[in-house]
């Protein structure tokens, strides 16, 4: 099974395209998706809204996974923010006819780490050994796509 990841973001959206075989994990792409802060918000939007398009017609992925919209009560403007990056990704799936899977945060963390209540480090650290990575990525961002992309692996096989 091919699957894209994607860490959704107004300013570093992160993205990461593995292949899951039999409990063995291959990196095919990762990357970021930057967008300018200068730029207004329609320009950045049209941005990653273009560039999902295109990486999923260059990888053609089984499936898409994003992670849920957790909402802090302190920092509603956040969460309007990333509803936003979030939005053209889905019209981007849609459109590709590429089925969307989400997850909640503490899902991933716990189909990865075996702890929902796992560090980002811990996350990390795990992701760089089930792909046998030679170093950490260099974005945190490209890091929560593939664990993404891992955690749907180890869900849809195991139903944890």
């Amino acid at each position: 099974m091919k699957i894209l990841g994607i860490d959704p973001a107004l300013t570093l959206t992160g993205y990461g395209v593995i292949i899951s075989q039999n409990n063995n994990f291959s990196l095919v792409e990762a990357g970021i998706i930057a967008t300018r802060p200068k730029d207004n918000i329609a320009i950045r939007l049209k941005k990653i809204f273009n560039s999902v398009v295109k990486l999923i017609s260059d990888t053609k992925p089984d499936c898409l996974v994003l992670e849920k919209i957790y909402s802090h009560y302190r920092h509603p403007a956040t969460s309007y923010i990333l509803g936003q990056a979030r939005g053209v990704i889905c019209l981007a799936c849609a459109i590709s006819d590429v089925p969307l899977v989400e997850y909640a945060a503490t899902r991933v963390k716990k189909a990865i780490v075996g702890k929902g209540l796992a560090s980002k480090l811990q996350v990390q650290r795990m992701v760089v050994s089930i792909l046998g990575l030679d170093k950490l990525p260099r974005y945190m961002d490209v890091t929560d796509a593939l664990a993404l992309a891992i955690a749907h692996s180890y869900i849809a096989r195991k139903g944890i």
